[in-house]
């Protein structure tokens, strides 16, 4: 069932290359799937497509932190928390700011 997501994801972006939140959705199937390298490799492209994108950053230092990238994950909490500043996401901002808080103290 999961291929079948992942395939029909993959058409919706061939169908239109620009929706981040279908790229973000593919990178959160690939992950789901157990395809990490795949995964990261989407939230790259998709940072560098759309850096605006706030939801990505959380997921994306997320996943370093799994691939053992921490001094990554620290730089893309950073990131996103400049991100979620200029968009006035106080959600989003909380999420990275508490999860960047727990990978400095592990």
């Amino acid at each position: 069932m999961q291929k079948n997501r992942i395939d029909i994801l993959l058409k919706f972006l061939e169908e239109d290359p620009t929706d981040s939140f279908i790229k973000f959705a593919i990178a959160k199937e690939y992950e789901k799937m157990g395809v990490l390298k795949r995964a990261l490799d989407t939230y790259l492209e998709l940072r560098k497509m759309d850096p605006k994108y706030v939801g990505l950053y959380y997921h994306l230092a997320a996943l370093q932190v799994e691939l053992s990238q921490p001094d990554e994950a620290l730089k893309t909490y950073d990131e996103g928390i400049e991100i979620a500043k200029k968009a006035a996401d106080f959600h989003a901002l909380s999420e990275l700011h508490t999860a960047k808080q727990n990978l400095d103290i592990d």
